[in-house]
């Protein structure tokens, strides 16, 4: 683990704790990472996921691959070496969130077991549930909703995911949700139904 320079002084024991917040909105944080290909439904899912906890009065934050590499990472490739300092510089944002008592709901290909281990182990086991949004590279291809598929084939994007750069499918993912399978509707409540009892603040162990 990397030393903290001399002249940081971190100021995280003079402020409001993460239980404070939690109070506060009256909700344990937690980070729900969805991984799966680009348009398997991930950013869909969590936005519905969004409005639902909204409704219910639970304060959610989505984090979207596109977004984040447009601001904070507009400077990384995908390079395997960009690729983990991506999710890095994610997991560190995500951590503030959870601090702040704030449900987050990460939308990442993060393709590779290392990747995910890099958010977990930063963003901590006991606020980390992984949910595998599960769809074919065909029908992802057939979506085509960015056209990047279209764009990857023509040889316009490299090291993309699924066809020239591998994607290890979760072993041990909380949820799996099969896209080509269950309606928009039906994955959201099925997210939905995961994260209730988990998110209640009565139920934080």
């Amino acid at each position: 683990m990397s030393q903290v320079p001399e002249n940081i002084h971190t100021t995280f024991d003079q402020l409001l704790n993460r239980n404070d917040k939690e109070q506060l909105l009256k909700q344990h944080a937690l980070c729900v990472w969805f991984t799966g290909l680009s348009g398997s439904g991930k950013t869909t899912i969590a936005k519905g996921v969004e409005r639902e906890l909204y409704q219910r009065g639970y304060l959610t934050q989505v984090l979207d691959g596109d977004n984040i590499r447009s601001g904070i990472n507009n400077n990384l490739g995908f390079s395997e070496t960009d690729r983990l300092e991506n999710i890095r510089r994610i997991a560190e944002v995500t951590k503030l969130f959870i601090n702040s008592g704030v449900i987050t709901l990460n939308c990442f290909v993060s393709p590779t077991e290392d990747l995910r281990i890099l958010a977990r182990e930063v963003i901590g086991n006991d606020d980390f549930v992984e949910v595998y949004v599960n769809a074919p590279f065909a029908v992802c291809e057939d979506r085509d909703v960015k056209g990047l598929y279209k764009k990857a084939r023509a040889g316009e994007i490299k090291n993309f995911t699924g066809l020239d750069a591998p994607f290890e499918a979760p072993a041990n993912a909380t949820l799996e949700i099969r896209t080509d399978e269950m309606t928009i509707e039906q994955s959201v409540q099925a997210v939905v139904e995961l994260l209730l009892p988990k998110i209640q603040l009565e139920a934080k162990h």
